[in-house]
């Protein structure tokens, strides 16, 4: 009998299993359908020997002074600020717009930042009402630079134009009048200094958590003995799509391996006006890995495959607020991450969840007594099943 099952080994899953085995010293099953932990942010070596990053670019970023202390038990740090430009007509400019993008595009010779917000008032349309994503960008910086960097992109991304799209998509992307090329600007920005996998080995090298790794939770529901459960998965799968499908777009990755030091000029590089793909990203600029050879992944947007980003759309929100509603009549489960609360969240963000979801649970309930033995002795589940103590990442 585990006290603990939780279904899924990313950031949401893993956080909570190793504090409820470390601060309340009972037993976790940790399950992930993947052959891996880390989730998303699973990292490895190539056949080539570069560290790269298998489902695209993570970069941690945050201004939570807490969410660094809590990770920084498990990695050394890196400090990273990630840098990203884009190919608009046949110029490389920084993304986000900044004066320097603005100059590069128009020769418009802006100095201040004044004068970067003049020239994007003139060009700014009036919205009597903001309520879509191209709303957002054609009343701050006006048509011509919503075509260029913003509805290309986010045909490719969401497989709908930004008129048909909830205003937050875009609004997450802001217009600079400085020089500031960084991508980010949060007070904390790093990557982990051996990587993500390395980093979560250590946050689950617990003697109360055991994973289980390619198992599926409808195969060991019923056969795992748990006392409470934590899903990160789908919400409507976990319901078995009583309402139907949550609506999703995923990504499809095509990684290269170059005998070159280096690829392009910064981490990513957008295409949001040509180009199937949205966009190129390198990872030595962002591991800081010397390596003869450079990796780099193109990233493809689909409407089939891994569940990535939750579709921001009215009618979606209201099916996942029936789904919401039924998690919430649903004893001994908490549902915890991006894909159980139906959101887009950041890295931190999805930690602070976490960490904020086990602050609920010591609220709740009662430390149980310790373990003498592993949970694991004397199991025997199904053949297909893969047990192991840690990653082999």
């Amino acid at each position: 009998m585990y006290d603990w099952l939780i279904v899924g080994a990313g950031f949401a899953g893993s956080v909570l299993a190793e504090r409820i085995a470390s601060q309340r010293d009972e037993t976790v099953l940790i399950i992930d359908r993947r052959p891996h932990i880390a989730g998303n942010a699973y990292d490895r070596y190539d056949d080539a020997g570069v560290l790269m990053h298998q489902y695209g670019p993570h970069i941690f970023h945050t201004n939570s002074d807490a969410i660094i202390d809590y990770l920084s038990k498990f990695t050394e740090w890196r400090p990273y600020e990630h840098r990203v430009v884009g190919q608009i007509d046949d110029k490389r400019v920084p993304i986000p717009i900044n004066r320097t993008t603005l100059n590069a595009l128009y020769g418009a010779n802006l100095k201040t930042d004044e004068d970067a917000q003049r020239f994007l008032e003139a060009r700014a349309e009036p919205v009597e009402k903001v309520e879509t994503s191209e709303d957002v960008v054609v009343s701050k910086v006006g048509r011509e630079l919503y075509e260029k960097f913003f509805r290309g992109y986010t045909r490719k991304q969401w497989g709908l134009d930004p008129s048909k799209l909830d205003s937050s998509v875009t609004a997450r992307v802001p217009t600079r009048t400085n020089e500031d090329d960084r991508y980010f600007t949060d007070a904390h920005q790093m990557m982990p200094k051996h990587g993500y996998t390395r980093m979560f080995e250590k946050m689950l090298d617990h003697p109360n958590i055991n994973i289980m790794l390619r198992t599926d939770y409808r195969d060991v529901r019923d056969v795992i003995p748990h006392r409470h459960l934590i899903f990160t998965g789908p919400i409507d799968e976990f319901f078995d799509f009583r309402f139907g499908k949550l609506p999703y777009r995923s990504l499809r990755f095509e990684h290269e391996t170059h005998e070159a030091e280096q690829f392009q000029e910064t981490g990513t590089v957008n295409y949001p006006m040509s180009e199937a793909y949205t966009r190129i990203s390198e990872y030595k600029h962002i591991t800081g890995q010397k390596h003869h050879a450079t990796t780099v992944t193109y990233e493809y947007p689909t409407a089939e495959g891994d569940p990535y980003y939750p579709i921001p759309r009215p009618e979606n929100q209201a099916l996942y607020k029936r789904y919401q509603a039924l998690a919430r009549s649903t004893p001994n489960v908490r549902f915890v991450g991006r894909l159980a609360t139906y959101r887009y969240y950041n890295m931190d963000q999805v930690v602070g969840q976490a960490l904020a979801e086990f602050q609920r649970i010591e609220k709740s309930m009662a430390k149980t007594p310790a373990k003498a033995s592993s949970p694991l002795n004397g199991f025997a589940g199904p053949s297909s099943l893969v047990a192991v103590g840690r990653s082999e990442a």
